[in-house]
């Protein structure tokens, strides 16, 4: 329309990324596009492609967001940072209830994380996934235990969620504390 305002709209690009999330969650990274993602934030096409000019931008912003909850839970833990606190019960236990919680919430953000594989622009993000949680362990343990602790959670992770397995949380504490003595 010529001549109309233009409405201003600060949460537009958040609300693009919830999408963007939502798409990943129901339909598989390979369900998300441009015209997806702003059909279910109900914004016109030109918003997506303004706040995100290639799709990998909107996948890094979908990545960076969803990475943001077991990072969180790991820097977050009074258990992790209590000296006193076993680190391998710890941690077994915070990947349990991170695996318990909303299981298609952890398969969405082990989705984004692992789409890094073809798409390189997602590298940098995931890396940063894993320094953020290896720097959270960082007041327990030397930062190569560290990164090695969250290597084996990630396995453990994606045994389960590919398998459909229960999670097992002595075989977790067992195999953490392997790592941080052997």
């Amino acid at each position: 329309m010529p001549g109309a305002a233009r409405r201003y709209d600060p949460d537009r690009r958040q609300r693009i990324i919830d999408a963007a999330i939502r798409v990943v969650g129901a339909k598989g990274i390979a369900g998300l596009s441009h015209r997806s993602a702003a059909a279910e934030a109900d914004v016109p096409l030109g918003s997506t492609t303004y706040h995100f000019k290639t799709l990998d931008d909107l996948l890094v912003a979908a990545l960076r967001q969803a990475n943001e909850g077991f990072a969180r839970a790991v820097a977050d833990s009074a258990a992790l940072a209590d000296p006193e606190v076993d680190l391998a019960t710890a941690l077994a236990r915070l990947l349990g209830e991170f695996l318990a919680g909303d299981r298609g919430r952890a398969e969405l953000e082990y989705e984004l994380y692992l789409a890094a594989l073809r798409r390189p622009a997602l590298r940098p993000v995931a890396a940063e996934w894993c320094e953020a949680a290896a720097a959270g362990l960082a007041s327990r343990t030397d930062p190569a235990t560290a990164r090695a602790l969250v290597a084996v959670m990630d396995g453990i992770s994606l045994q389960v969620l590919l398998t459909g397995t229960a999670y097992d949380e002595r075989y977790a504490h067992e195999i953490l504390t392997r790592v941080l003595h052997p």
